[in-house]
């Protein structure tokens, strides 16, 4: 009888830890739908490489979070087994289009390198970029905690990938600040180039799995 009443206490616990889960995608959508918009929009009218790049990579954690969504509500309708193979699914995804972003970087850093193009300040870009860094270390401290607890690969890429946005986030605060006190044209394509390792890392982790976190 204790053992009946282990498991469907274990049980519950689980199910409010994925409804925790829940919560923090949600709060992640709405705030990565803000970030997107502001960010993408303001780079593209500066012609500011790392801010276009911390919008798209914006984009990808809003696609991420829609498949943690469909991760969690797998396995509270159809059980844990069956979330395991949507796990794989999820991370792979998450690798495929943060390598897609790393090959952005690349190009656009030698564009403007070679074209000697850098970017215009940006108060828009600078306000979500500063805004962004206590927002992506709270979501991504509590997404580990989340992760560790239901032992899901799929939830660690996705907390991973919001630390990869506080990085950005920070890359852009510093690319503005330089361009803003010095104008050197240089600094916006150099800083974008500089978060390119952990992207890429990432990137490797989610596509190989080996961000499980059993």
């Amino acid at each position: 009888m204790a053992n009946i009443v282990d498991v469907v206490s274990s049980q519950q616990d689980r199910v409010a830890t994925i409804r925790r889960g829940f919560w923090l995608e949600w709060l992640s959508i709405v705030w990565m739908s803000i970030e997107a918009i502001v960010a993408v929009s303001a780079g593209v009218a500066v012609g500011s490489l790392t801010l276009t790049a911390f919008g798209l990579d914006s984009v990808i954690e809003l696609l991420s979070a829609g498949v943690l969504m469909w991760r969690l509500t797998v396995e509270l309708r159809r059980g844990r087994e069956f979330s395991e193979a949507t796990e794989r699914q999820a991370s792979r995804i998450s690798g495929g289009l943060l390598f897609a972003l790393a090959t952005y970087l690349v190009i656009g850093a030698a564009w403007s390198i070679w074209t000697r193009h850098g970017s215009a300040f940006s108060v828009p870009g600078l306000i979500v970029a500063i805004l962004a860094m206590p927002i992506m270390y709270f979501l991504a401290r509590r997404k580990l905690t989340v992760a560790e607890a239901l032992g899901s690969r799929a939830m660690r890429a996705d907390a991973v990938e919001s630390i990869t946005c506080g990085w950005l986030s920070l890359v852009v605060v510093v690319g503005q600040a330089a361009d803003f006190l010095i104008g050197a044209w240089w600094v916006d394509p150099l800083a974008s180039l500089g978060i390119l390792w952990f992207v890429v890392r990432e990137a490797r982790e989610a596509w190989s799995g080996d961000t499980c976190c059993d």
